[in-house]
């Protein structure tokens, strides 16, 4: 169910971008420069409306679209983690020109069954075509682009990479936030075990895993810290739907699902403990050679003590009362009311609940 709503957004958001991008290709190609290599034919733009040439490029990014979306799915879900990022681009430049190879061809025969002219489309023809390879630097032009918002996206959430550009958090900005600081059990003892190497991969696998479920929650990871991540979200998308609690037992599943790839490769079963907190705190766009967001305030403070909690109670997960009283807790949930703590480096005590799965 996931995987298919995962694919849907990225298959949406693909289709946009290609139909944009294409349309904006045609149009410069046809309509502005108003002859296609090789083939003299009336300059399009004093004989066939502007709007018939955008629909052959809707119709091309719709196809590219879903054909993108498609291969950088199956890449993020079953190769990329397998094989060297070289190999990686090497495969999809392959896979890419054959993509162009066919939407090309296709689009050809319908703009010569459509506009009744004479186009190059013959077996092979886009070997000595200037158009397909125009088409295809323009296509990469455009992959790179894509990539860089892909990525700006998954690095700083969705809005904020336009929020920066806008000079927004130049100045500090204050928000209300929910954090998980989510930490490996036992990591000490882990690490003596199967060795520091090994224990590098090992926390590249469980991060890998957590990084596939993230976003299906709302959730952003903020950063990795040795073998913790700190999460977060804003307030209302945190709370909506119980995302930043669903989301470590959806971890832990997760984990639970792979557990023989671990007991196989690592002989260990990982598990993790985490610790939840919200309220309000500055973020703000730090550094100048390596820029990047930045939050402060007591709200991060607390929510690592809380987490530091949870081995003295020998509990997985810690929320505090506060932000708990914000949500509605579903049934399949059950409480441990731990009382006021004292959290270590504060003078006010916290009450806190343990969230249990029933």
């Amino acid at each position: 169910m996931y995987s298919f709503k995962q694919f849907s957004k990225q298959l949406f958001f693909a289709i946009i971008y290609w139909v944009l991008a294409f349309s904006i290709f045609i149009l410069i190609r046809f309509v502005a420069h108003g002859e296609e290599q090789g083939v003299s034919f009336v300059n399009p733009k004093n004989v066939i409306p502007i709007t018939e040439w955008i629909h052959f490029g809707v119709i091309l990014g719709v196809l590219v679209g879903c054909l993108y979306a498609i291969i950088e799915f199956a890449f993020e879900k079953f190769i990329t983690n397998n094989i060297y990022l070289g190999l990686s681009i090497i495969l999809k430049t392959g896979i890419y020109i054959l993509v162009l190879i066919f939407s090309l061809t296709f689009i050809i025969a319908l703009i010569e069954v459509d506009m009744d002219i004479d186009l190059q489309n013959e077996p092979g023809w886009w070997k000595e075509s200037a158009l397909f390879w125009l088409a295809t630097s323009y296509f990469f032009l455009a992959s790179f682009i894509f990539l860089f918002l892909k990525l700006a996206f998954e690095k700083f959430g969705k809005g904020v990479l336009f929020n920066m550009l806008m000079g927004k958090y130049r100045n500090p900005t204050e928000e209300e936030r929910i954090f998980m600081f989510i930490d490996l059990k036992s990591s000490t003892t882990i690490a003596e075990e199967i060795g520091h190497t090994k224990y590098s991969k090992f926390l590249q696998d469980c991060f890998f895993d957590l990084g596939k479920i993230v976003s299906r929650y709302d959730g952003e990871i903020y950063q990795y810290v040795g073998d913790e991540a700190v999460i977060t979200w804003k307030l209302k998308k945190g709370i909506k739907n119980n995302n930043c609690i669903e989301l470590y037992f959806a971890f832990a599943k997760q984990l639970k699902r792979r557990s023989k790839y671990y007991l196989k490769k690592y002989n260990i079963e990982p598990f993790f403990k985490a610790g939840v907190h919200g309220g309000e705190l500055i973020i703000t766009q730090v550094g100048t050679v390596k820029k990047e967001l930045a939050f402060h305030g007591d709200v991060i403070n607390t929510t690592a003590r809380i987490q530091d909690e949870c081995n003295t109670h020998d509990e997985s997960l810690l929320i505090s009362e506060v932000l708990l009283r914000t949500m509605d807790l579903k049934l399949k949930y059950s409480v441990k009311n731990l009382g006021e703590i004292l959290l270590k480096g504060k003078s006010d005590t916290l009450k806190i609940i343990a969230i249990h799965q029933n």
